[in-house]
């Protein structure tokens, strides 16, 4: 069962985040499945830190950008979500190709969200893991 409160596609995320450091950084919407986004972000010249891997920063950017779509579109009409506290543990570099990930809820209350992001390279393997809360605002 979908846990969407507003309606929610790849187009819609993709048009709602135009001018924004989102695509400044080349960052694209995959997916959106009935309780998860996928988006990837490349890694390339606007991506990477001085040693030639993707900067960790970036890697946060879009974990949160993803939590952040997931908690906002899981809250009802009018309601807002906002970002109280992320983490990222990097796992491993990533220095050619694309990083992908996927966040999924892990707690939806009333007026807190956590959302999982995991980061893969294009071997699927594990970049990096991110938590991110965010708390949900009622109508003003």
């Amino acid at each position: 069962m979908p846990i969407w409160k507003k309606p929610i596609s790849v187009d819609i995320l993709t048009q709602g985040n135009r001018g924004t450091a989102v695509e400044h950084l080349g960052i694209e919407f995959l997916e959106v499945g009935d309780d998860f986004i996928r988006g990837r972000v490349p890694v390339d010249v606007r991506t990477r830190q001085p040693y030639g891997l993707l900067h960790g920063g970036v890697s946060v950017v879009l974990a949160e950008t993803l939590g952040s779509c997931g908690a906002a579109y899981a809250t009802p009409e009018d309601w807002r979500a906002v970002g109280l506290d992320i983490n990222a543990n990097h796992l491993r570099g990533a220095t050619s190709g694309w990083v992908t990930g996927t966040a999924r809820p892990v707690h939806m209350g009333r007026s807190t969200h956590v959302w999982q992001i995991d980061l893969a390279n294009e071997a699927g393997e594990l970049t990096c893991v991110s938590r991110i809360t965010m708390a949900v605002l009622a109508p003003r």
